[in-house]
């Protein structure tokens, strides 16, 4: 019988273990499938492309029960990106490099909803720092001309992590950092001579740099952490049982080694 208790016991604490798996590996499967649409854009497979983003819909849908870890706020933004990705696609308008930033910004959500351990955009850090210092020399070299072409480039390669930041940022955060932008976006006229937007640039440019430097720090994954603790539980409970049986043994060979001797 107590057996028996203990096996429910240690199917009780898996399940939770088994749940999170399957939730997990339905993440996995759409992470790759948002990969896979990436990849047939940049061949230019626009078709192909679509039709993967529509399977990625489809399985999205069966699995809406099973991904029970999205936030509101993860559904609104992959809903979005999801949206803008399939136009591209479909859309014939649109050029190769747009197709591109817009798939790509679908593929970094997807990614930082699977992967809050360094997610992919990250990954801008190089493309985006460098075009902000150069953005920098063209204001103090007083290139009015190159620094709007700079300035342009460096919201174009925000724009595409700006969703999946949202993810793994604080609103907090990226308020700041949007204020900054919108500042120095407003007063773009006049930033080669006034001494306060150029401030403003440069305090974006840390507050940025800070940022990508936090999220390349190695964390623990949070799921990892779950799986430690579940998993020493149950061996903790495993060797209080085997333990506690021991002893029981133990106490019943003294009883009757006591008997045999009256």
């Amino acid at each position: 019988m107590k057996s028996r208790i203990m096996i429910a016991i240690m199917i009780f604490l898996l399940l939770p273990i088994a749940g999170y798996a399957e939730e997990t590996s339905s993440i996995d499967r759409l992470d790759q499938l948002s990969d896979e649409a990436l990849q047939m854009v940049k061949l230019h497979r626009y078709e192909d492309a679509k039709k993967l983003l529509d399977y990625f819909s489809d399985q999205f849908r069966a699995t809406s029960g099973q991904v029970s870890i999205l936030t509101s706020d993860e559904m609104r933004i992959l809903t979005v990106s999801h949206d803008e990705a399939v136009q591209a696609t479909a859309n014939a308008t649109i050029n190769h490099n747009e197709k591109i930033n817009r798939v790509t910004k679908f593929r970094l959500v997807m990614d930082a909803i699977s992967s809050q351990n360094q997610p992919l955009w990250t990954e801008m850090e190089a493309p985006i720092m460098t075009v902000f210092g150069e953005m920098k020399e063209a204001v103090y070299n007083g290139d009015k001309e190159h620094f709007q072409s700079k300035f342009n480039t460096f919201l174009s390669l925000y724009d595409v992590i700006y969703p999946s930041m949202k993810i793994n940022v604080t609103g907090e955060r990226i308020q700041r950092l949007d204020t900054r932008i919108d500042y120095i976006d407003r007063y773009r006229p006049q930033v080669l001579a006034d001494e306060g937007t150029q401030q403003e640039l440069e305090a974006l440019e840390a507050d940025l740099q800070l940022l990508f430097d936090e999220m390349s720090d190695d964390e623990a994954d949070p799921s990892l952490w779950w799986v430690i603790i579940s998993t020493g539980s149950i061996i903790i409970l495993t060797l209080s049982y085997v333990g506690w049986r021991k002893y029981k043994g133990d106490q019943q060979k003294e009883k009757n080694r006591s008997r045999g001797q009256k």
